[in-house]
């Protein structure tokens, strides 16, 4: 049988891993078979997490869109309910940062949907 040479290929594949799992804590960054497993999970938790993190930023705008409408004495739902009667069709991420930067542009949006 001939003989087989795999040297430059599991250094290469090594290199792939432990560049996956640099600043891993402890073993999880230089341990062969620790840093496989620790690649896979976070490589799982990478997945997983760049959907997580669409409902959070949509969960914080809301947060923040209700704080200042319950300043001006309206709750979200009705905000956001008269805002759609008014035909008005700004995202939520706008609404958040109009919310923030010009308050008094926000109290007009209030006025909008009180309409």
């Amino acid at each position: 049988m001939p003989r087989v040479k795999r040297a430059v290929i599991r250094r290469k594949r090594l290199q792939k891993l432990f560049k996956a799992s640099k600043g891993f804590f402890g073993g999880r960054k230089n341990l062969i078979r620790t840093a496989i497993n620790a690649v896979q999970k976070a490589r799982q938790y990478q997945y997983r997490d760049r959907r997580v993190r669409k409902r959070d930023f949509r969960r914080l705008w809301i947060v923040r869109i209700n704080a200042a409408a319950r300043q001006h004495g309206l709750s979200y739902s009705r905000f956001i309910g008269g805002l759609s009667t008014a035909g008005v069709e700004v995202n939520r991420k706008m609404l958040a940062q109009i919310a923030i930067e010009d308050p008094q542009g926000f109290s007009e949006l209030v006025a909008v949907a009180r309409g």
